[in-house]
């Protein structure tokens, strides 16, 4: 894969190996992350590739406006919105500022990067989008005793990226534009460490295996990828239910609310 890819959260994890994968192959990198030393470790690795470093917290408006600076006019053919943080909790006891941030990197700054670079691939009739979600997109039916987290706005950030994936592919696939929602289970990085959640002992996804998935999944054009799911059809049902809803409603009072 040539051209130039942007990469958020590229300082650890999934964001980092799609970085070191990407790079192997001769992308030209933008790697955005809060560490500036990860992020200069990892351009050092690969002195004869392009890699760009960008040090800045995209949760806050400042970080998010140098990361759309340096992305400027250049010619972005992949987007990988990774970043992310968890900040599970109950909702009553969330703090404010947890919940700005967890929105601020999950919802608002995939939006705005994918807004700053769309407009040139649809010019350029070519380019790929990879918003990076997770399994727990699904989880809004299930009980807390079903999941064992309280997760009211992380999981809603997910399905955000998860539906924004989706209506998005629908309006620029006619461009040779993909649209990759991401959807990986628990995974082995320092994610759930830095929550204080120690998960060593889990049984967890490689991020190799995660970032294998997702490029092969864009290979086939899938609009959903999720690495752990075996079977493609149990996801098809999900989306076919979704329909289903909504080509239900009517202009007419459901029978059940009228006395």
């Amino acid at each position: 894969m040539s051209g130039l890819a942007v990469i958020t959260g590229a300082s650890s994890g999934i964001g980092q190996e799609y970085a070191r994968r990407l790079a192997r192959q001769g992308t030209s990198l933008i790697v955005v992350g809060r560490r500036e030393e990860r992020l200069a470790e990892l351009a050092n690795e690969f002195p004869e590739v392009p890699i760009q470093t960008v040090a800045a917290d995209i949760a806050t408006e400042s970080g998010l406006q140098t990361t759309i600076a340096t992305i400027g006019n250049q010619s972005v053919t992949l987007l990988v919105n990774n970043a992310g943080v968890a900040h599970y909790g109950p909702f009553a006891e969330l703090a404010p500022a947890n919940a700005t941030e967890l929105i601020g990197v999950k919802v608002l700054a995939p939006t705005r990067l994918a807004r700053a670079v769309v407009p040139g691939m649809i010019a350029r009739g070519q380019g790929s989008i990879v918003n990076v979600a997770g399994m727990i997109a699904f989880s809004g039916p299930a009980t807390l005793e079903q999941v064992g987290l309280r997760r009211s706005v992380y999981a809603s950030s997910l399905a955000y990226t998860l539906t924004f994936s989706q209506t998005l592919q629908s309006e620029i696939s006619q461009y040779g534009i993909g649209v990759q929602a991401l959807l990986p289970g628990v995974v082995a990085t320092e994610f759930h460490e830095r929550q204080g959640m120690d998960l060593s002992q889990a049984s967890r996804m490689t991020v190799g295996d995660v970032v294998t998935a997702s490029l092969r999944g864009l290979e086939l054009g899938e609009n959903v990828t999720a690495p752990g799911v075996e079977h493609g059809h149990v996801l098809q049902k999900v989306f076919d239910a979704d329909l289903a809803a909504f080509e239900a409603q009517s202009t007419e009072l459901a029978a059940r609310y009228r006395n």
